[in-house]
């Protein structure tokens, strides 16, 4: 039996602070974890249990180790991202296995916080499609194995989700850090443009970002200000100071369950959590009004052409005959797109300058984080490309509108779905709202608490 893993990284990094335990022990612990459990979900492709303790214990002799804000903390990084030592397969065959010679800024950012990288978790290739399974392995849903764990941060969100780590990094470019996050029961933010680094490829026309997986907002808070690089107090809290006795603002809300992309409709159980936690919100003081933002009729054609297109800059020098049929097919829809014309570079301002009034009037929207249940955790990399689009556009279509505006978007845990699944909402805010949205994430995390992880050995755990 484990003793620290389940334990939130705010936890972990204050008892290694406070020499409770050391990061060896802490990794060890999690890695004993991970042996127990990753069979059964899928996270990691690969497990760096040597190298980890190594780290581990060059952690646990540095000097400032009272001043780390993950202080031994194991986290699990996205096998899209260089991990220094390591190969960076991407969920493909057709990736090199050569090692990482230099880590991703924001490994870099983690392991100079404290962190040690445990593992690198499964994507689907190229991180195209809203499920993770391909030639590297399946991720499961660990609250129901037999479910998809979402994607493309498939990997990562079933690691946490698991309790096989506190927390996870990915990346999100059409949703691939929330739908995983809402599928898994956590919460998963995808920051506004520019506040985390990006630097990797062409970041899907800039519709890319990095961010956190975790399952508390006060861990979400603190791995999103390590990542951006923001002060971090003595006792490894991120983000601006906040007094005490400090009210939480009174925010205006809206609340839309309407779909961003014509003919395609929100669920009847997803669209109740969302006006669930509406009414929780208004109970608590916020202003809360039905709204819905005034998405252009050709944005599913706009999101389409730049996701496609980005997949083909990624195919770019890689052998076609080893890319899963779906993968050649997206990427070759993507370079007709470009040939086309389609990727003008004003369709972000475009959007922005129609969204302005809205979000002028409204401090959040919130809406569902997805429109219906996740696929069924199978060989979708052995299916056609229309059946993956089918099923990713039916599943998620609430996501992409806020990667090709910009704007920071979180998706949270809130109720449960009929099949006993995690429930899960969005939370959209202005240019540079991240901390608020996990100000607001955090309280209806204190008025409407959800169960962290999923126990090993079980499925369909109903949860509040």
């Amino acid at each position: 039996m484990t003793q620290w893993a389940g334990r939130t990284a705010v936890e972990i990094a204050e008892a290694v602070r406070r020499k409770e335990v050391t990061p060896r022990e802490m990794v060890a612990d999690h890695l004993a974890r991970i042996a127990e459990g990753n069979d059964r979900v899928g996270a990691f492709r690969v497990v760096r249990g040597t190298a980890a303790l190594a780290e581990a214990d060059a952690v646990g002799s540095r000097t400032d180790l009272d001043r780390l804000p993950l202080a031994g903390v194991p986290v699990a990084v996205k096998d899209n991202l260089p991990v220094r030592g390591e190969s960076t397969r991407n969920g493909s065959a057709a990736t090199p296995s050569t090692p990482a010679t230099a880590d991703h800024v924001t490994v870099a950012r983690l392991r100079a916080a404290g962190a040690v990288v445990v593992g690198l978790t499964q994507v689907p290739e190229l991180c195209v499609f809203g499920t993770t399974d391909g030639v590297h392995g399946t991720a499961r849903n660990p609250w129901d194995p037999t479910r998809t764990a979402g994607g493309s941060s498939g990997g990562s969100a079933a690691a946490v989700a698991a309790g096989l780590v506190p927390i996870a990094l990915g990346n999100d470019g059409m949703g691939s850090l929330r739908i995983p996050a809402a599928h898994c029961g956590l919460i998963g933010l995808k920051p506004g443009t520019g506040r985390i680094p990006f630097e990797l490829g062409g970041g899907w026309f800039g519709m890319s970002e990095h961010g956190p997986l975790a399952t508390t907002a006060a861990d979400a808070r603190l791995m999103f200000s390590v990542l951006a690089d923001e002060a971090v107090g003595p006792d490894g809290s991120g983000g601006p100071a906040r007094s005490a006795a400090e009210a939480p603002r009174r925010l205006n809300i809206a609340c839309s369950a309407r779909s961003p992309i014509t003919g395609v409709r929100v669920g009847t159980a997803h669209a109740a959590l969302a006006r669930r936690a509406a009414r929780t919100l208004s109970g608590a003081g916020h202003r809360v009004v039905t709204a819905h933002p005034p998405y252009p009729l050709s944005f599913g054609t706009v999101v389409l052409a730049r996701w496609t297109a980005g997949v083909a800059q990624d195919a770019e020098g890689l052998d076609p005959r080893l890319l899963a049929p779906r993968t050649r097919r997206h990427a070759q829809v993507g370079r007709l797109a470009g040939r086309l014309g389609m990727l003008r570079g004003d369709h972000r301002a475009a959007l922005n300058e129609r969204l302005e009034p809205f979000f002028a009037e409204y401090d959040v929207l919130l809406t569902p984080a997805l429109a219906r249940p996740g696929p069924a955790a199978d060989a979708w990399h052995e299916r056609g490309w229309l059946a993956n689009m089918l099923a990713n556009t039916a599943c998620s279509p609430m996501t992409p509108p806020w990667n090709l505006s910009g704007r920071p978007a979180l998706a949270m845990p809130f109720g449960s779905l009929p099949s006993g699944l995690p429930g899960s909402v969005q939370l959209v805010g202005r240019p540079g709202s991240e901390h608020q949205l996990l100000d607001l994430a955090a309280e209806l995390e204190e008025l409407h608490p959800w169960r962290r992880t999923a126990p090993l050995g079980t499925s369909g755990a109903r949860r509040r």
